[in-house]
């Protein structure tokens, strides 16, 4: 009996030992076997899934070809009408409208899931233009056929209503209308990207897609159907709010290459203005800055020689007009100051008394030649000192008597200067005379006259 017990005590030692090495294999296989299982079930549901998607696939495409009719309907600027804007084979021109507020558009957008309607619908009335719709009757020839033979007649056709005596020949249920399927598509950011200037109102969230199988079908929509139906209306929204963004960033593009334009126009334009400024500064400087120095240089030589008192006169009024005129050249070639606009005044305290008179004695000789009598009355309360700038105020007072010179024919040029105050601000202007001709000129009008006359 001891002998049994240790020999199997032996043989449970040697199992024991055998099953340490052989119980990782096991386990190996067991999670080898537990793998194989997970791979086996996750290769089962893409088999399941790809034999759903191949499915779902071939239905899409048999609904697809079955579809005889789809549109999508867009909200106008309004908010009060939807605009057949998309359809699948032109049945209707684009830009039909219906009115929004209509029952079964709101039924449609008050829901998130795909709806039948009546045929009879505004949105579901999708022909092609110039078509009798499924079950008209024709006339022709005499005769009147249903709208199948009119597809093997050669004939003229002239369409009449449905509802005539004559027209219930043709077999009743025949021309069925399909059934219309339609589902809200939601216009995603609408309020962000202004599709064709909409205004931000609640009533243009939504656009409008209806779907119609053919009347010559008994074919009915499914529950499976209109749940495809569904999903292909969220994939057209973001279809759209994609079509929104391109044509935002297009009409920005098209702004932009027109503003480019514009700016390199103004660019050249002011290239060509710069090149003409500088052109013109050019002959300044060349053609009358040199001349002028020279005539100053030739009337100082000359003002030192012995000269008569009325050539000395002479010779200074033309060394200073000479100089005023230098000035102003001057000022014009000043680039920094033309520029900016800034011409900064060069402030002094100077004879005012001085500058009128050297204004009366420039100005006299170009109005003798015109046989103008030109006078200077100062006011009394006048002062004869002044804080300013000399020679811009002298450039103005030449440039005012001068016009005057200028543009008048005879008579007398009158200079007066006197304190402004502001209370007695006016314009005061000097009563105008016409010339009284002469006897002579009155009795050479006459004799022509005379002689016309004759």
């Amino acid at each position: 009996m001891t002998t049994a017990k240790v020999l199997t005590a032996l043989v449970s030692c040697v199992t024991a030992l055998m099953l340490v090495h052989i119980i990782p294999d096991l386990l190996s296989v067991k999670t080898r076997e537990l793998f194989l299982k997970n791979k086996a079930a996750e290769l089962d549901r893409e088999m399941s899934l790809i034999r759903t998607q191949e499915e779902t696939g071939r239905h899409v495409r048999m609904l697809t070809h079955e579809i005889q009719k789809c549109a999508l309907w867009m909200p106008t600027r309004t908010g009060l009408e939807l605009q057949l804007s998309y359809t699948l084979r032109q049945q209707n021109p684009v830009g039909y409208t219906v009115p929004i507020h209509h029952p079964v558009i709101n039924q449609v957008f008050n829901t998130s899931h795909a709806v039948k309607i009546p045929p009879n619908c505004p949105v579901a009335r999708l022909r092609p233009a110039g078509k009798c719709l499924p079950g008209e009757i024709v006339q022709g020839n005499g005769m009147f056929t249903s709208w199948s033979s009119l597809k093997r007649l050669l004939i003229s056709t002239v369409k009449i209503p449905p509802n005539c005596p004559v027209a219930r020949l043709r077999p009743a249920g025949k021309y069925l209308p399909g059934e219309v399927v339609a589902v809200r598509v939601p216009l995603l950011h609408l309020s962000n990207f202004h599709i064709n200037d909409w205004p931000e109102l609640s009533t243009k969230r939504y656009a409008l897609m209806v779907l119609m199988l053919p009347s010559y079908s008994a074919r009915q929509w499914h529950v499976h159907e209109l749940e495809l139906v569904e999903a292909v209306a969220d994939q057209v929204a973001i279809a759209l709010s994609h079509a929104a963004i391109l044509e935002e960033s297009m009409r920005a593009r098209n702004l932009l290459m027109e503003q480019n334009v514009a700016l390199d126009h103004a660019r050249r334009e002011a290239e060509t203005a710069i090149r003409a400024r500088n052109d013109f500064l050019a002959v300044m400087n060349h053609e009358m800055r040199t001349p002028m120095h020279a005539i100053i240089a030739l009337s100082s030589l000359l003002q030192e020689t012995e000269l008569k008192p009325e050539q000395h006169l002479m010779v200074e009024t033309i060394l200073k007009s000479s100089n005023l005129l230098a000035t102003l050249i001057n000022d014009v070639l000043d680039l920094s100051r033309l520029e900016d606009g800034s011409l900064q005044l060069d402030l002094g305290t100077f004879n005012l008394y001085a500058v009128f008179r050297e204004v009366l004695k420039l100005i006299k000789p170009i109005a003798s030649v015109k046989k103008l009598h030109v006078s200077l009355s100062l006011a009394p309360d006048l002062p004869e000192y002044v804080i300013g700038d000399e020679k811009r105020l002298m450039q103005t007072i030449l440039n005012v008597v001068g016009n005057a010179v200028k543009f008048s024919k005879e008579g007398s040029i009158a200079i007066t200067a006197f304190v402004a105050k502001p209370e007695t601000l006016r314009d005061s202007r000097t009563p105008e005379f016409l010339p009284v001709p002469s006897l002579h000129k009155i009795n050479q009008q006459q004799h022509e006259i005379q002689v016309a006359a004759d």
